[in-house]
């Protein structure tokens, strides 16, 4: 059984057109039968960028990543300045901010 969905989360899944894509949900229906996902990478490169509605039953959700240094953050800080998300960008400047005092203070 898919683990439940939320807005949001992270996800790979198949298109209707067979595309493998990797992205987030951004609305899922009253039913929970569909999902409209933000395309960050795929195997068709002219969908990326682009919201598209997948079948709930064609997508799976990525487990949730532990960030471990920071070429790490500095990539989801881009990502998340290219998605326009300003929340993730604050708490990810916040998290390579505290790594950079944490390093200072070890010196």
């Amino acid at each position: 059984m898919n683990t439940i969905l939320t807005t949001g989360d992270w996800v790979k899944g198949t298109s209707r057109n067979g595309e493998l894509i990797i992205g987030y949900v951004e609305n899922l229906d009253l039913q929970g039968a569909t999902v409209s996902a933000k395309v960050i990478t795929s195997d068709n490169r002219e969908i990326e960028g682009r919201s598209i509605p997948l079948m709930t039953k064609d997508v799976k959700k990525l487990p949730n990543s532990k960030i471990a240094n920071k070429e790490q953050i500095r990539f989801l800080i881009d990502l998340a300045l290219s998605t326009g998300d300003e929340e993730w960008f604050l708490a990810l400047t916040k998290k390579l901010n505290a790594m950079r005092e944490l390093v200072r203070g070890a010196e």
